[in-house]
């Protein structure tokens, strides 16, 4: 609405502009009401069966986080990795672990896998989450380097939002500085 000011009567409303206002408040609306859609399912994804090959998968960690079972044994034919503190860089005791996580998906053509990238609780959201994202990245980029193609594997940072040990030291804070892949379909 466009006031205008008329001498010292005080203001004024000019009615073309408030109906013009009104449509495009109720334009607005109804995009925003046409633009919210049910998200497809995917058949699959995010199950903990991977079908008729009977190889189980594993369940993310925010859909663990939300059935109360984060930090249980998640199963799954993938196994997770672990970092040093503040770091991004694959160890070499987890260079046999990506190989054979990275035989398991070439065995497996058909599955996708998500490498999810997780800190510990030190450091503020921003910068775990941007490590987490490193994490992430440094694993699919060895998988990729071992065979597997890149357009199977995504990535995504929890920084330090979906911890497994919520103790306050050392040998808590290392279960935590993890990547956890995800089979999908």
């Amino acid at each position: 609405m466009t006031l205008l000011q008329r001498g010292r009567g005080g203001w004024v409303t000019n009615g073309r502009t408030a109906l013009t206002m009104g449509a495009l408040i109720v334009l607005g609306l109804m995009f925003a009401a046409g633009c919210s859609s049910k998200a497809k399912e995917v058949p699959g994804a995010g199950s903990s069966n991977l079908g008729e090959n009977g190889s189980g998968g594993s369940t993310s960690s925010l859909t663990n986080l939300q059935n109360g079972t984060l930090g249980a044994n998640s199963g799954g034919p993938l196994s997770d990795i672990h970092f040093g503190y503040n770091t991004y860089n694959i160890e070499p005791q987890d260079g046999s672990v990506l190989k054979a996580n990275a035989s398991w998906l070439q065995a497996h053509a058909q599955t996708r896998v998500q490498v999810e990238g997780h800190c510990d609780e030190r450091g503020s959201e921003e910068y775990n989450m941007a490590l987490g994202a490193k994490r992430a990245q440094s694993a699919k980029d060895y998988l990729v380097t071992l065979g597997v193609p890149s357009d199977r594997i995504s990535t995504i940072s929890y920084g330090k939002e979906l911890p497994l040990c919520q103790e306050h030291d050392d040998s808590c804070w290392a279960q935590n500085r993890r990547d956890h892949f995800v089979v999908q379909q």
